[in-house]
């Protein structure tokens, strides 16, 4: 379950993201389009790359559970944490690219962001995650009494 979520957590923000680029491809100002400003373009590529480590972190919890890892838990839990944190980070930052249109409905980005915040709770809240991840860390270090 933490990685279905996780997982859908990964592929709203991916589609609040080429939503985004698409609305910065179309929407003009000062006479260019809004894609063609750096400081717009590093935010999608800090968007695209936060994207990627928690598809990757995703696809190693897979792993791990598929293949009985010794650390599938732990692994879940920070699948699960990261990947919906970083959806929901990705979709309200699309939502802001968008401007006063992020709010509205015909656009979309405003029925991501709303269902990826519920993703940080359901499964197990990511303050749950946190306790699961730390136990670990804390069961692993040799000075748990």
């Amino acid at each position: 379950g933490r990685l279905n979520i996780a997982a859908c957590s990964v592929g709203g923000a991916q589609t609040a993201l080429e939503r985004a680029v698409a609305y910065l491809t179309d929407r003009k100002a000062f006479g260019s389009p809004l894609i063609d400003s750096q400081a717009l373009q590093f935010q999608l590529a800090d968007m695209r790359t936060e994207l990627e480590a928690a598809r990757t972190l995703l696809w190693r919890a897979a792993a791990a559970l598929e293949d009985g890892g010794p650390d599938v838990v732990e692994l879940c839990a920070m699948a699960k944490r990261f990947a919906t944190d970083t959806g929901f980070e990705v979709a309200n930052k699309a939502l802001q690219l968008h401007g006063g249109y992020g709010y509205l409905a015909e656009y979309g980005i405003e029925k991501i962001v709303r269902d990826l915040r519920v993703h940080q709770i359901l499964e197990g809240s990511n303050e749950i995650m946190r306790v699961v991840i730390a136990r670990s860390v804390v069961g692993n270090s040799g000075t748990a009494g």
